[in-house]
């Protein structure tokens, strides 16, 4: 089977510039639990290696060994807890606005009968509220899978999340499309097999993308084109339906090019 058949998206970087409003959100908590924490931008795009809300507190405490840290850790789920709250409640106020052309593609994707799906490290609350910002409820209806960090053991550059969003679809990877913006995800998607759309942000435009399906700077918008960065679409400025099929078949029709006498030399 031939084709694309679904659309599988990160959330935190990918479908809005939420990692400022996290870094709000879990320096909120840390001050509301009664610790003296403070994350800059620096400390913060460091901690972003490790995927995970509770797991980057972990790695924060048992690299930085800040006051209070092995006390912080016995009250872990209350922090998070603490962190999600003050993160949804800055989203409701509208500050996660969808990023350049993510919510045309959405909506064209429905109208052309593709199936859409998240994948992501983050907790499903989380995405609800991004989603609902923009889209309102009935956004959620759009998805057919949303798969969240709890709900796998291994969190990205594993490639648990993107596995179990395949098999909520019900489809292989050769007929879905990841989209990402970091690094970890890259490895998570390209791990289950998946061709993936980066869209470098603003905390993740230094990494190294190489292997990337295609990467670009946006999704693109008609008064908004995309930058081109790298691998397919540098001759579109606007990522469509019609797009994303004329890249897979020209990335199909090259792989069959690369094969010899039955052995893949891709």
């Amino acid at each position: 089977m031939r084709g694309l058949k679904a659309l599988i998206f990160d959330v935190d970087g990918t479908l809005a510039e939420t990692e400022e409003v996290h870094r709000t959100a879990f320096n909120e908590a840390f001050k509301a639990a009664g610790l003296g924490w403070v994350w800059d931008q620096v400390l913060y795009r460091k901690l972003l290696a490790v995927s995970g809300g509770r797991e980057r507190i972990t790695h924060y405490v048992e690299t930085y060994d800040p006051p209070g840290g092995p006390e912080a850790l016995g009250r872990l789920q209350e922090i998070h807890a603490l962190k999600t709250q003050r993160f949804n409640r800055l989203v409701d106020e509208r500050n996660c606005p969808f990023r350049p052309g993510v919510e045309r593609l959405l909506e064209e994707a429905t109208s052309r009968g593709l199936k859409l799906a998240i994948a992501t490290t983050t907790g499903i609350p989380n995405v609800e509220s991004l989603i609902i910002a923009n889209l309102d409820y009935a956004g959620l209806d759009r998805f057919d899978a949303i798969v969240g960090g709890d709900d796998v053991q291994a969190r990205k550059p594993a490639p648990d999340i993107y596995l179990m969003a395949l098999e909520a679809l019900g489809l292989p990877a050769r007929n879905c499309l990841a989209f990402e913006d970091s690094l970890n995800g890259l490895k998570a998607a390209t791990a289950a097999g998946l061709r993936t759309v980066v869209t470098p942000s603003v905390y993740t435009a230094q990494e190294d993308f190489s292997g990337a399906f295609s990467v670009i700077s946006h999704l693109g918008d008609p008064f908004d084109p995309y930058e081109h960065l790298g691998g397919a679409g540098d001759r579109d400025r606007m990522v469509t339906v019609n797009a994303l099929r004329r890249w897979m078949d020209d990335d199909d029709d090259m792989r069959s090019l690369l094969t010899i006498g039955g052995r893949s030399i891709y």
